[in-house]
């Protein structure tokens, strides 16, 4: 991260109440400390924001994590990962504010957010690197589409019914033909998402791989399963009456995938930087998020 911080951008869903009191906050804090301020230049944004004038810059969207040092995520884990998006390319740092509901990525709290934004400025906060995976989606007409995520990759069904076969290879190897919703490859980062909910695994952030996890799959024993992070994961569709599907990558649409494209998914070379707090526990987050324990009890 650059030091001193000298411009920061702000992402969130500020049609959202508590977002917007969160940003107004911020933006009179960021004034003190003589901090240029970036916003979507958005209609919605604008008014959301009105009259937080002083030091503040509205741009277009794509170009905040170009021109910002830091990036605050005002809000949950899916405002977090859209703006991982914005910063993927850049270098940029991730401070998240949690004003959702779980909040796995956004750990800094309402009440502890402007204290932790003056350490972020002075660049007092843990900085943990989280690779990203990299989709490529190659349909049989020869058109490629790409793109990164920090969480996941998910390949579903769309608008039917109908289950999806689709055949999986790790490093060229054939793993299995599967029948289902779909399946969803995550990140260590993303274990804690879609995938758990999937009977997935939780994976230390801090571990080199990837979690192949299939969405409802017909056949019991086709069970979730845990690859190394320098695999190349190939996933085909195959023909199925009625096969419609699509891919997502953090909730985001790649695009549809029909029967005969490939999709492949293995971790970029890019990284995404989040900032933590200096007490950050990962497993004290677990035990809170996920409530484990017999009250919840410190030892």
């Amino acid at each position: 991260m650059a030091l001193p911080v000298r411009t920061c951008a702000l992402v969130g869903r500020f049609t959202d109440s508590r977002v917007a009191e969160s940003a107004h906050a911020l933006l009179a804090h960021l004034s003190t400390r003589h901090v240029t301020v970036l916003v979507s230049d958005t209609p919605a944004v604008g008014a959301a924001l009105a009259g937080a004038q002083a030091g503040l810059l509205r741009v277009p969207e794509e170009e905040l994590g170009r021109r910002a040092d830091l990036m605050i995520a005002i809000g949950g884990d899916g405002t977090l990962l859209y703006a991982a998006g914005l910063v993927a390319r850049h270098g940029v740092p991730l401070l998240g504010i949690n004003r959702g509901r779980l909040g796995f990525l956004t750990d800094v709290m309402p009440q502890d957010m402007l204290g932790c934004l003056d350490a972020a400025l002075e660049g007092r906060l843990e900085a943990d690197q989280r690779p990203l995976l990299g989709a490529c989606l190659r349909q049989s007409d020869g058109t490629v589409a790409e793109a990164l995520a920090l969480n996941d990759v998910v390949l579903q069904k769309l608008a039917t019914g109908r289950m999806l076969d689709f055949q999986t290879k790790v490093g060229g190897r054939y793993v299995n033909t599967h029948a289902g919703d779909g399946i969803v490859i995550a990140s260590a980062t993303g274990s804690t998402a879609y995938a758990l909910s999937c009977g997935g695994p939780i994976i230390e952030p801090q571990l080199d791989a990837l979690v192949m996890a299939p969405i409802c799959p017909h056949t019991l024993s086709d069970r979730p399963i845990v690859v190394s992070a320098r695999a190349r994961i190939e996933i085909e569709l195959l023909q199925r009456p009625d096969t419609r599907a699509q891919v997502t990558c953090d909730g985001a649409i790649l695009g549809e995938i029909a029967p005969g494209d490939r999709l492949e998914v293995k971790t970029a070379g890019e990284r995404i930087t989040l900032l933590h707090p200096a007490d950050y526990d990962y497993y004290r987050l677990l035990r809170s998020k996920l409530h484990w324990g017999r009250g919840n009890v410190e030892r």
